[in-house]
């Protein structure tokens, strides 16, 4: 490897998060070691900007769309994979989103790069015994809809730029999230750890948000503390859809 690929930031960033999550039994944030390097991962990742993968920020006006097709409003080049961790680039239109999503079981980092990104972060919260019963939505739903509902609390929202550190997120915490480009283009970089895989029981599962409504909330008016915002699973929206770019940066080679 060219010895400028050795020492980019993103080999460096790349290395670290080899250290923090080569090893998934260690992978709480109640491990004092896995901490200690998780906070250097993300003291790495605070650094990284456009310039460092060879990324030219867009403008509204370089990115139309062409007239021949309709192009995907999300892309996504790949940097580097592993069975510890992925690292790529997402790049959003404006007024594009990735809609609200989960992580099943994974770690996750967020950079930007350029532009402004707004991230609403979801938890999900203990399923009732008696599950939805007793729980009224508008419009009503039919029961299969209703099985596999779960509650939830909408945790934060937040924008961010490239001089924000990154939002992370972990298997308990702010695991379901969504997020929409702010004023114009813009593009982060993604680690997640352990990556998507479907064969293992981390598959991508998209969400709606409902609303419930029941006399006691709509006496108290304590929307999320009485548990009303539910999550339903959905398929993927139909608005939505991710194509590749090809990635110009230094090369992650571990």
């Amino acid at each position: 490897m060219p010895r400028d690929n050795m020492t980019s930031t993103v080999q460096r960033v790349a290395k670290q998060a080899l250290t923090t999550f080569r090893t998934p039994s260690v992978a709480s944030e109640h491990n004092k070691v896995f901490s200690e390097n998780l906070s250097k991962l993300k003291a790495l990742l605070s650094e990284v900007r456009a310039a460092d993968l060879k990324i030219v920020p867009r403008s509204i006006e370089s990115t139309p769309i062409p007239p021949s097709r309709i192009a995907p409003p999300v892309t996504y080049m790949h940097i580097y994979e592993s069975d510890e961790f992925s690292i790529g680039v997402f790049l959003l239109k404006t007024g594009a989103s990735i809609p609200l999503h989960d992580h099943p079981g994974m770690y996750g980092m967020l950079k930007v790069i350029y532009g402004k990104v707004r991230i609403s972060c979801f938890d999900r919260l203990d399923k009732p015994r008696d599950g939805a019963s007793g729980v009224h939505f508008n419009p009503p739903l039919m029961p299969f809809q209703r099985s596999s509902l779960r509650p939830t609390v909408l945790k934060s929202v937040g924008e961010y730029t490239e001089e924000s550190s990154p939002c992370v997120l972990s298997p308990q915490k702010d695991n379901i999230h969504q997020i929409d480009a702010v004023d114009g283009p813009t593009a982060f970089l993604d680690i997640l750890a352990p990556p998507y895989d479907p064969d293992e029981g981390r598959d991508c599962h998209y969400y709606k948000i409902l609303h419930a409504h029941s006399e006691v909330a709509d006496r108290k008016n304590e929307a999320q503390e009485q548990g009303d915002l539910w999550l339903m699973e959905t398929p993927q929206p139909n608005e939505f859809w991710c194509g590749g770019e090809a990635y110009p940066g230094p090369k992650v080679s571990l």
